[in-house]
């Protein structure tokens, strides 16, 4: 292409005469010397004939170089040879984000197109116009992204759908930096002091150190967090929870490679019939006209008034005179002709198939339902700390339901009862695929569509990360205001949950580099690539700074 004769400098090319331009979208013919890439804004400003300028603000999404003058494939070998005299047209897809002011003509072939930076950035993704807002990364220009608050703290909306191939998607690990963003900027304001974290840890130890600094904080990455209004460091107020070991009265945490400031977390037997617990004792997807849901039912019901007798401090309990002391006692009772009285016209397949699942349930989470006196003491305080960490990676599948069953029962009735949406709960639940399966259903789900429909209007934000999110509940999906995509599969990729990625943005996702995510949101009209930085809190034994027990210089004051 000739050098352009347009007569601003900072001009990227011009619009193409030779491909149709629209108000939503044109093609760009770049400049000798210049360049334009994908992810790049632009703005194209038009003047109409009234002398209006009407400016046209877009993002790169297709870019290609072909040779004209060329007509068969084989052209461009003697091309290279230079022996056929052809011209590069070197030319970019624009696809429009905002037209300002609205008025939806086309721009004029030939007019100068520019890269944007800085405020006019901010202008193209309608940032501008965001009166509370929260940085969610940057891109690859280092152009600072920001997402609207409204739609994180339950104002216009909330919930956000993370998905992703595991272990490259780095899911977890954006999900921690946008509470990271949220608590260590100004962007919650005076929320901030009672706002709450709910974090989840299914795999490994990697978030019991989110309180130590990391040991490969560089300058670099200062810099980095600094340009998104950010001090590099740990989270400033954590509290971690584990689950107790089987053996022994003591009750101690089971973790491996920390110890100090891990509580461990235990139910007592009252507490678990006074609270109606047992179905998150089988909380696994089961078909809708399963009769043991019913029978499950009615055994809460006998264990709720029984739990309403005696000392609501004695963390044991009686049943029908027999006294209760430990999980095993429970299962033993409802083993015996006891569960016959409980429900007595039961049929006896649903009664065998409702023991068999009770004894799974036994083997697998009994030890964390206790009616001794130590039980008491060793309850999960979620509103104690700013963010609050529950391990429950070492737990098999049941067991792990159960906590996230209860706990998530328990927030929301504690927010319900508080009447208001303030102060702010976010959680953090990995694998919601499987906490929310598509098919079946568990009283998990149940309180996880709770969640995902009345939640915005009790405060309460879901930060839920999957594999797959064509395997999770639709409505949850749904109900998120703000999706972010990893690495994904190819196949998966193409199915219908991700309709708000354009052709190409889905075949980027199969190839994005860990720390990489295209994240949409309801008042940009496109997905943008973006970047996160590198955690500045360990993320494992290895990265803890040895003077991490010094006091913590990114304290907030």
């Amino acid at each position: 292409m000739a050098e352009s004769t347009f007569p601003n400098n900072a001009a990227a090319g011009v619009v193409l005469g030779s491909e149709d331009a629209g108000p939503l979208e044109f093609w760009v013919g770049v400049a000798e010397g210049a360049v334009l890439e994908l992810d790049d804004l632009v703005v194209a400003d038009v003047t109409l004939p009234d002398g209006q300028v009407v400016s046209f603000f877009g993002i790169v999404d297709i870019v290609r170089k072909r040779y004209e003058g060329g007509q068969f494939d084989s052209d461009a070998f003697r091309a290279a040879e230079g022996t056929l005299p052809v011209e590069v047209s070197y030319a970019a897809h624009i696809q429009v984000t905002r037209v300002d002011p609205e008025i939806f003509v086309p721009p004029h072939p030939g007019n100068a197109v520019r890269i944007v930076r800085g405020e006019e950035f901010q202008r193209a993704l309608f940032i501008d116009r965001m009166e509370k807002k929260v940085a969610i990364g940057h891109t690859r220009s280092g152009e600072t992204v920001f997402a609207n608050l409204d739609f994180l703290d339950g104002t216009r909306g909330a919930h956000v759908s993370i998905s992703g191939v595991s272990g490259v998607a780095t899911k977890t690990s954006y999900a921690t930096f946008l509470l990271y963003s949220l608590f260590h900027s100004d962007a919650l304001g005076a929320d901030a002091t009672n706002a709450r974290a709910l974090i989840f840890n299914v795999k490994g130890e990697d978030l019991l150190w989110l309180d130590k600094p990391n040991t490969h904080i560089s300058a670099t990455l200062t810099e980095e967090y600094k340009t998104l209004g950010l001090e590099a460091g740990p989270f400033a107020s954590v509290g971690f929870f584990a689950p107790a070991r089987r053996q022994g009265k003591v009750v101690v945490p089971e973790v491996g490679s920390r110890h100090e400031g891990v509580h461990p977390y235990i139910w007592t037997l009252r507490e678990f019939a006074r609270d109606n617990l047992l179905r998150f004792a089988f909380a696994d997807a089961q078909d809708t006209r399963s009769q043991i849901s019913f029978l499950i039912y009615r055994i809460e019901r006998e264990l709720e008034r029984a739990a309403k007798v005696g000392d609501p401090k004695d963390p044991g309990l009686e049943v029908h005179g027999t006294r209760l002391e430990s999980f095993d006692d429970l299962v033993e009772m409802l083993d015996s002709e006891t569960l016959d009285h409980m429900v007595s016209n039961a049929a006896t397949g649903t009664l065998d198939a409702f023991r068999r699942r009770l004894h799974a349930a036994a083997q697998h989470m009994g030890h964390l339902v206790r009616g001794d006196k130590e039980a008491a003491q060793h309850r999960i305080d979620w509103q104690a700390n700013q963010v609050t960490v529950v391990d429950i990676h070492t737990l098999h599948d049941i067991a792990q339901m159960f906590v996230v069953g209860v706990l998530l029962k328990r927030m929301m009735r504690e927010k319900e009862t508080q009447g208001t949406a303030r102060p702010l709960v976010f959680v953090v639940l990995d694998e919601l695929n499987k906490y929310a399966p598509r098919s079946g259903w568990s009283p998990i789900q149940d309180v996880l569509l709770d969640i995902a429909e009345r939640g915005r209007s009790l405060g309460v934000c879901l930060f839920g990360a999957q594999q797959t999110a064509s395997e999770v509940e639709r409505r949850i999906v749904a109900n998120a205001a703000m999706k972010v995509v990893g690495r994904l599969d190819a196949a998966e990729a193409e199915r219908g949950e991700y309709g708000f990625l354009t052709r190409v943005a889905r075949q980027r996702a199969t190839m994005l580099s860990p720390g990489s995510m295209i994240v949409t949101q309801p008042e940009i009209p496109t997905p943008v690539l973006l970047k996160f930085p590198f955690p500045s809190w360990a993320t494992r034994q290895s990265e803890v700074r040895e003077d991490s027990t010094a006091d913590d210089p990114f304290a907030r004051t």
